[in-house]
């Protein structure tokens, strides 16, 4: 059957005594796996857990992450991501808005007061909850704050003790996991997946991505709370391979694991790349990697990726998104690097559909023309929880995603992704990528990066903006920069203004560090109306 429970169960019973997941350098096997799971839904059904109950997870990487996601899943409930970074105001927003009556944390991870944070937060927003589940590793919780004052306190590490649940009430339609889109005035949508979608994608990830025949380990570094952790941790599972987990991303750690656990698989973001080459002074220092699957958020990520490649680190590419998970398609990596690292790719399943529609006329675009991306395919969502009218809206007629990306199709049938619908300009009556001005202005030996974005002018004409970050050294003066995109570019892609940053505003998710394109234009429109 297509669920996550007969996943995990065939692992078990199929390579019970082979090594699942590596943490702390102690290895569990996929029996133990099972069985912590069977655990975790024995103790959850005593509190009253079932079909459709949601549990939210306000936890790091860890064993108990896993083994509670197993445990909803074999009850037919559901677990409810919360990123780690997510502090009172977010936390309680997701508490309230989800219905989840239980929160499982760990007070004390990274030295940072979880609870305190909670003391912060809209008590009325928490009034739903009804039970707090800690979990620790060693350190224990000592004051409880007021707002949740009415909440049951249960021990993680003595529950788990329980005898494993017998019953497996999974279906393949069933939803088992709600991931939070990363909303900026708008609060955040949960995107719910069932049994189905995550067991399905897991295998095609763990065969499309060569996880199940690499003969080595995968590291898991990227946070299970987010998309693209939970689809690479799941892909790792099915693949029968082992899977090395940490708690977060340390670079120094990263490179003494792949050394000790023969580390082959491996994705990330840009920045934890970056990280990894700044903190490093091996020629190779992830000298057994295959590849790494990436996503270009927050760096001038060409040059990153040829200083990867000059290392042996070999970028690809990566298309995914929280409604069709992570992965969901990936660069060949027989293509040239500028080619191979651009989002994008082809869909890792052959059930999948992607095409492209011309946003104005609605028309579909062949290939080389850009519009909105439209996505069909088993890692579908479910929908967005409790949000009849937003899963409407986001789907076509006959059934497709529409995913708010600007992209085209190739020749070769794969796909690229070219930047959010959003932040598209119109620019001269034409539709105009910022990426193509961002990589002009960098190409200047004055610019270390570059960001560009769209403001309306008093006339109402829409009119790029730059911000850059000036090279080491580099003396920044606007008026040579304007002159060289007007010397190389059309006109009307020419910024009518430059400005100089230390760094640009950033936000962290669960999925990586992304710069705040929505704060650049408020910059943007702020200055230049001073200006005028």
């Amino acid at each position: 059957m297509d669920t996550v429970t007969a996943l995990i169960s065939g692992l078990s019973s199929d390579r019970g005594d082979d090594t699942a997941v590596i943490y702390h350098d102690d290895p569990i096997t996929f029996a133990e796996i099972d069985d912590m799971g069977r655990r975790a839904a024995g103790f959850l059904a005593d509190l009253g857990v079932g079909r459709g109950d949601r549990l939210a997870l306000w936890l790091p990487n860890c064993p108990a992450y896993i083994a509670l996601c197993l445990g909803c899943c074999r009850l037919g409930a559901i677990a409810v991501a919360v990123n780690t970074r997510f502090r009172s105001v977010e936390v309680s927003d997701i508490i309230r808005r989800s219905g989840a009556e239980i929160l499982v944390m760990w007070p004390g991870f990274r030295e940072i007061d979880f609870l305190a944070l909670l003391a912060d937060a809209d008590a009325e927003a928490l009034a739903g909850l009804k039970t707090i589940i800690l979990y620790d590793e060693g350190g224990q919780a000592e004051e409880i704050p007021g707002a949740v004052g009415h909440c049951r306190l249960l021990d993680y590490n003595e529950l788990i003790q329980c005898p494993p649940h017998g019953d497996d009430h999974a279906t393949p339609e069933a939803g088992c996991n709600i991931f939070t889109t990363s909303g900026t005035t708008k609060a955040p949508k949960f995107v719910l997946h069932s049994q189905g979608s995550i067991s399905r994608h897991a295998r095609l990830v763990a065969d499309g991505f060569g996880y199940s025949t690499s003969n080595g380990a995968l590291l898991q570094m990227m946070p299970l709370c987010g998309v693209f952790g939970f689809t690479q941790i799941m892909a790792g599972l099915a693949s029968g391979q082992p899977t090395v987990l940490t708690a977060s991303f340390d670079p120094q750690q990263t490179i003494a694991l792949s050394a000790r656990h023969n580390v082959v698989n491996f994705n990330a973001t840009d920045d934890m790349i970056q990280s990894i080459l700044d903190n490093s002074s091996l020629a190779r220092p992830l000298p057994n990697l295959r590849f790494v699957g990436s996503a270009a958020f927050a760096t001038n990520y060409a040059e990153l990726a040829a200083r990867a490649e000059a290392r042996g680190i070999h970028m690809v590419g990566l298309y995914g998104m929280s409604e069709v998970q992570a992965l969901f398609a990936v660069q060949p990596m027989a293509l040239p690097l500028a080619e191979r690292i651009v989002g994008g790719g082809r869909p890792i399943s052959e059930l999948s559909q992607v095409r492209v529609r011309d946003p104005d006329s609605g028309e579909l675009l062949g290939p080389g023309a850009a519009g909105e991306l439209e996505l069909k395919g088993p890692s579908l969502m479910k929908e967005y929880y409790l949000n009849p009218e937003a899963t409407a809206e986001e789907f076509t007629e006959d059934g497709y995603l529409r995913t708010g990306d600007l992209g085209q199709l190739t020749e070769d049938g794969r796909f690229l992704y070219l930047q959010r619908m959003g932040d598209v300009l119109r620019l001269g009556g034409f539709l105009v990528s910022p990426a193509e001005i961002e990589h002009h202005l960098i190409e200047h030996d004055s610019v270390a990066d570059a960001q560009v974005v769209g403001v309306t002018t008093a006339a109402g004409a829409i009119r790029a903006v730059g911000f850059v970050i000036p090279a080491k050294g580099a003396e920044f003066d606007e008026d040579i920069l304007r002159q060289y995109c007007l010397d190389g570019l059309a006109r009307f892609k020419a910024p009518i203004r430059v400005f100089a940053l230390d760094a640009f505003p950033t936000t962290e998710s669960a999925n990586g560090t992304k710069i705040q394109r929505a704060e650049l234009r408020r910059m943007a429109e702020r200055q230049v109306t001073e200006a005028l």
